[in-house]
């Protein structure tokens, strides 16, 4: 009798895993389909594709070494041979912004990824156990929260010194509360639904149900948080070298650059213009598509 029950229990619970993947396939496929209708979203992601793809041939398609000076090519306007232009010491803008862009990408995934792994995990834990734990967690985010965000990061970045590593680090330090606040909202509502009591029920452990049936279940809107944070930490990234606190001088960041050629802004309009645009159009492009997966992932937003 309990061999045929434990076989019953077994095929039950096989036929709920394949209607959860096939619920989860389809709508996956509705979320998809959202996407494609969306010409914003579409946008977007050409944007943040031709980013990336300029990003890792960047070694390939520069015509220029963005490190070699050439004191008499010296704020040249852009030409043929020089297609934005050359900064004071002569170094081409082109390929300095296109190598801008590996460094720009990287330090807004790095920061997001720190932010969110660490975020994520404090919100579920949070959320899931409550009690001390809930308390603990919470007030330190509160605390975290009085400060803004770029203020917290100057205060990361006045300890641990300048540099791009420590920028990324003090982004996405800065932007765990809202990763933690978030989790900690979708645990809370998930942690007493059937499936998780199910799960509790048959001995499940408590860091399998938080990583097989709460963490799939918050990923949505984290998901959508993390695309739009990689452009705030784009944003705050080159504000950091904008003042001289991000990347060291001549790492060719796009903040890093505008420092740079403030001084000749007057007379070299190319010197700012060419690294702004790309700041811009890669920040408008990921908020295009962060809003796009927001409409998505969110059923109420569906039309």
């Amino acid at each position: 009798m309990v061999g045929s029950a434990s076989v019953q229990l077994a095929d039950q619970a096989d036929s709920v895993s394949k209607k959860a993947i096939s619920k989860h396939q389809t709508q996956m496929g509705i979320i998809w389909r959202q996407l494609r209708r969306n010409r914003a979203a579409m946008i977007g992601a050409t944007i943040l594709l031709i980013e990336i793809l300029l990003a890792v041939a960047a070694p390939v398609i520069v015509p220029f070494d963005p490190y070699q000076q050439n004191p008499r090519a010296a704020l040249q306007a852009p030409s043929v041979e020089h297609w934005f232009g050359t900064d004071d010491t002569g170094r081409d803008l082109f390929s300095r912004v296109i190598y801008g862009a590996r460094i720009s990408l990287r330090v807004g995934l790095i920061s997001v990824m720190i932010g969110g792994c660490i975020g994520i995990t404090l919100g579920i834990l949070a959320g899931y156990r409550g009690g001390f734990v809930d308390n603990l967690i919470m007030r330190t985010m509160d605390l975290l929260l009085a400060f803004p965000g770029i203020l917290l990061a100057l205060a990361i970045i006045a300890v641990l010194g300048p540099g791009l590593f420590n920028v990324m680090i003090a982004v996405g330090v800065a932007s765990i509360p809202v990763y933690t606040r978030v989790a900690r909202g979708s645990t809370l509502a998930l942690k007493d639904r059937e499936f998780v009591l199910s799960a509790r029920s048959i001995g499940a452990g408590d860091a399998r149900i938080a990583m097989r049936h709460i963490l799939p279940n918050v990923l949505p809107p984290l998901i959508v948080l993390a695309t739009l944070g990689i452009a705030g930490a784009i944003l705050t990234a080159a504000g950091l070298s904008f003042i001289g606190l991000g990347a060291v001088p001549p790492t060719p960041e796009w903040g890093a650059i505008l420092t740079l050629g403030r001084k000749y802004i007057y007379q070299a309009w190319w010197y700012t213009t060419f690294p702004g645009l790309a700041i811009m159009i890669t920040v408008l492009g990921i908020n295009m598509l962060g809003d796009a997966l927001q409409d998505a992932l969110d059923p109420r937003l569906r039309r």
